[in-house]
C-alpha cells in the first residue's frame, strides 16, 4: 500500500490517505514541539508522498497548530484544493469563560469561526467533536453540526473520544431527523489499547463510521527504541515510564522485533513500529491511522509501515499476545454462543462446547 491509495472514510464519499498527518505538535506554545520551518517540511513531505489527510484542533498548541496549516496549505488555492483538513471542537480557549468550550451550539459556531480564520479556508472538511460533552443534549449539538454543514462551513462531521453508547445515540438521532451523520470515530487505539475493540469499534462498523485511531504507537512505548535497561534509567519521565512498562510490554516489544527482523522495507530492515502500525491497519474498520512526526526522519519511517503485510499466523501471535479483558457481557457472549452452538460451524467459525452447559432440563 501506498499514501496515494486512498480510501473513502466511513459511509462517505471523502477520499483519504490510509495515513493522517497529525499536527498535535506543530508549533513550540506549549513548551515542546517542532518549529514553524520544521512543521512546514513535514507538511512538504507528507504532501509530496501523496498525504491528503490533515488533523487538528482548536486547542493544538493554543491555536497556532491550525494557524500554521492555515499559512502554509490553505493560503496556496491547490495545496487547499487537494488537502482533506480536519480539525476539532470542544476544548476551550480561554480561562473564566463558560461557553467558551464544550459541545454547545454557542460554544460550537464560535469555536468553527476561529478555526476558519486561524485555517484562512472558507469550509472544513471534517469537523470533529473533540470529546462527549455530558452537559449537552446530543441533539444540540447534532442540530448546530447540521446547520454548520449546511451553511457550507463544514463538509463532513465526526466523534473523538465519544462512548459507544452516546454515539449511536447522537446517529439515530441525525437518521430519524434527516441531519448530517458522522463518518468517522477518532479513538485511542494500538496493541496497548484493544479494550476499543469491546464496543466502539464494532459500534463504527454498524453506524458507518470510519476509525482513524490516535496514539498507534502509544507515544513511542511499541516504536522500540526502549528497552529495560533505558526505561528504568528515564528518570524524567518517571510517571509515565511506570505506567507504561512493565514486562508485559516488553515481552510485546520483543515479539514486534522478531516479527520485524525477517522483513525488508525498500531495502531496509522493518523495525517494531513497523510491524505495530501495520498491525492496526489490517485491523477491521480502521480507515486511516493518525501519525505524529516531530521530524522528518519519523515521518519517512511511519509512511515505510505501508509496505508491510503481516501474515494470518503473525496477526494471531500479536492478537493472543495483547488480547483485552472485555467489559460485560462480552465473554457470557461468547460462552454462550459456544454451548447454543456446540458442534457447528457458523460464518466459518467453529463452536466447541465450554464445559458449563446446564443439562437437557435444566434451563440455563
Amino acid at each position: 500500500m501506498r499514501l496515494d491509495d486512498y480510501v473513502t472514510l466511513g459511509r462517505s464519499g471523502l477520499r483519504v490517505s490510509p495515513l493522517c498527518l497529525g499536527t498535535m505538535t506543530f508549533g513550540e506554545d506549549w513548551g515542546w514541539g517542532s518549529t514553524v520551518e520544521d512543521t512546514k517540511r513535514i507538511l512538504d513531505a507528507y504532501i509530496d508522498a501523496g498525504g491528503n489527510f490533515i488533523d487538528t484542533a482548536n486547542i493544538y498548541t493554543k491555536g497556532h497548530s491550525e494557524k500554521i496549516i492555515g499559512d502554509h496549505v490553505c493560503a496556496d488555492p491547490r495545496k487547499r484544493e487537494r488537502a482533506v483538513i480536519a480539525t476539532k471542537f470542544f476544548g476551550g480557549m480561554r480561562t473564566g469563560d463558560p461557553n467558551c468550550g464544550g459541545a454547545g451550539r454557542k460554544a460550537m459556531m464560535n469555536a468553527c469561526e476561529h478555526s476558519l480564520r486561524r485555517l484562512r479556508t472558507d469550509y472544513i472538511d471534517l469537523y470533529w467533536m473533540h470529546c462527549w460533552d455530558p452537559h449537552t443534549p446530543i441533539d444540540e449539538t447534532m442540530r448546530a453540526l447540521d446547520d454548520l454543514v449546511r451553511a457550507g462551513k463544514v463538509r463532513h462531521i465526526g466523534f473523538s473520544d465519544v462512548p459507544a453508547w452516546k454515539a449511536v445515540q447522537a446517529q439515530y438521532e441525525a437518521i430519524f431527523r434527516a441531519w448530517t451523520p458522522s463518518v468517522a470515530l477518532q479513538i485511542e487505539y494500538s496493541l496497548l489499547e484493544r479494550t476499543v475493540e469491546g464496543d466502539l469499534t464494532p459500534m463504527a462498523r454498524e453506524m458507518g463510521m470510519g476509525v482513524t485511531p490516535w496514539s498507534p504507537l502509544r507515544g513511542g512505548v511499541l516504536s522500540g527504541k526502549y528497552d529495560r535497561k533505558s526505561a528504568a534509567a528515564d528518570a524524567k519521565r518517571g510517571e509515565w515510564v511506570a505506567k507504561n512498562f512493565n514486562e508485559k510490554t516488553f515481552d510485546l516489544v520483543d515479539l514486534l522485533k522478531g516479527i520485524a527482523a525477517g522483513k525488508r522495507i525498500d531495502g531496509q530492515s522493518a523495525t517494531a513500529a513497523h510491524v505495530a502500525l501495520a498491525w492496526l491497519r489490517q485491523k477491521p474498520g480502521v480507515t486511516s491511522i493518525i501519525i505524529g512526526a516531530t521530524s522528518l526522519g519519523q515521518l519517512s519511517a511511519n509512511i515505510g509501515s505501508l509496505a508491510l503485510e503481516l501474515t494470518a499466523e503473525e496477526m494471531k501471535r500479536l492478537d493472543e499476545a495483547t488480547a483485552p479483558a472485555l467489559p460485560f457481557p462480552h465473554e457470557f457472549v461468547k460462552r454462550a454462543m459456544q454451548n447454543q452452538q456446540a458442534g457447528t460451524s457458523v460464518n466459518g467459525q467453529r463452536f466447541e462446547p465450554w464445559g458449563l452447559a446446564p443439562k437437557e432440563g435444566e434451563g440455563y
